[in-house]
């Protein structure tokens, strides 16, 4: 997707089409392609949280290169090229509104070879920038029919099971860097045109507990090649990418990325504390994953209502809130990172700290509620709850 450069404006906007336009498309800030951490985009640390934080950062940095990778040859089963992917990963950027995150991605994109102007490449590079869309900024829309359309389009198995990857793990990417430049106390720069993430209907959540099930074909265990064997020996043993692991092993990169930082940053399933589990209760309600929800309200045990009041809405959980102060700094938190990473600022940290949460124990409640979101995408993309 093309970069558009507005004379006298210094906006990043991409185009659904491309243009055989001969004149040089420049990114707003041509630097930003080329910084040396392609996670955290070179923002800055305390030598603390270097220390402290330095073993999730250094997966997490694999995942940005093995899912974005300077070169991605395109075969068969793998069609999803640099500028596909790029487009996909400056697409979310833009739903998120964490500026670091467009620049990067906008100037990666811009010398990047566009498909050609045939019928077919614009209606496929469409269909694919329509679902990054709708899945980050209102996962709700997608469906069986959106998957039917991604297949109508060539994307094969392998290339839809990448792609739902790339979406969730920039959403994780924009609220990981959203949540540092917060405890920084940097100013949030507001984008126009931004919208806010809606809340998934109430409706989703009235039939109780549900199981997630692939709308896709698995990867067979007789077929599985030892690189894919290897990473579910370790996604296996945890609960929440069962039974989501066997369909994730089809790309085994970005899998084993995703099963290493559940493992660095979730204590195991019985470890699990109410903090965690309404972090994982908001982002499933939010995002419109019923599976995930029914996941997280198995963990909590404590007989206060608070999964009730989550999946009745806003005004049940505000109602509820009012006497849990705690819970309160931590869903005001989570709700704005989760619906508008974009927006979130030193302003929703501080009523945490006040509830004695420590820069730490902020950092991480906060970037795990971004692992829950790209899992909730995961499922929500790949299959349905029944």
């Amino acid at each position: 997707m093309e970069q558009r450069r507005i004379s006298g404006k210094g906006h990043w906007y991409h185009e659904t089409q491309s243009s055989r336009s001969d004149a040089a498309v420049l990114p707003l800030v041509p630097e930003a392609a080329y910084l040396e951490n392609r996670f955290l985009l070179d923002l800055e640390l305390s030598t603390e949280q270097h220390a402290s934080e330095a073993a999730w950062l250094s997966v997490a940095l694999k995942g940005a290169t093995c899912l974005l990778p300077e070169n991605s040859p395109v075969t068969r089963l793998h069609t999803l090229s640099c500028y596909d992917r790029l487009s996909t990963a400056l697409t979310v950027a833009q739903v998120y509104g964490v500026q670091r995150l467009c620049n990067h991605y906008a100037a990666r994109l811009a010398p990047q070879p566009g498909p050609d102007s045939s019928r077919e490449s614009n209606r496929r590079l469409t269909q694919i920038t329509q679902y990054a869309r709708q899945l980050a900024s209102q996962p709700t829309l997608i469906d069986d029919n959106s998957r039917q359309q991604l297949d109508e389009v060539a994307l094969s198995v392998n290339d839809i099971v990448t792609f739902n990857q790339l979406i969730g793990f920039i959403g994780f990417q924009a609220r990981v860097i959203a949540v540092f430049q917060a405890l920084q106390g940097l100013p949030v720069r507001w984008l126009p045109g931004l919208d806010t993430q809606q809340d998934a209907s109430a409706n989703l959540f009235l039939d109780g507990d549900k199981s997630w099930q692939p709308d896709l074909p698995p990867v067979e265990q007789r077929y599985a090649n030892t690189q894919q064997l290897d990473v579910l020996n370790l996604s296996q043993s945890q609960n929440v990418l069962n039974p989501i692991g066997w369909l994730l092993a089809h790309d085994a990169e970005p899998l084993s990325v995703l099963s290493q930082l559940i493992s660095l940053l979730l204590p195991p399933d019985g470890e699990i504390g109410d903090d965690l589990v309404l972090v994982n209760l908001l982002t499933a309600r939010i995002n419109g994953s019923v599976s995930c929800f029914s996941h997280a309200t198995a963990h909590w045990h404590a007989e206060n209502g608070l999964p009730e009041a989550i999946r009745n809405g806003e005004r049940a959980l505000q109602a509820w809130s009012h006497n849990h102060p705690r819970e309160r700094a931590i869903i005001q938190a989570v709700r704005v990172l989760t619906r508008a990473p974009g927006s979130f600022s030193a302003a929703q940290l501080q009523p945490l700290f006040e509830q004695g949460f420590s820069n730490d124990d902020a950092l991480r409640l906060l970037v795990i509620s971004g692992l829950y979101g790209w899992l909730n995408r995961l499922k929500i993309g790949l299959g349905n709850a029944s």
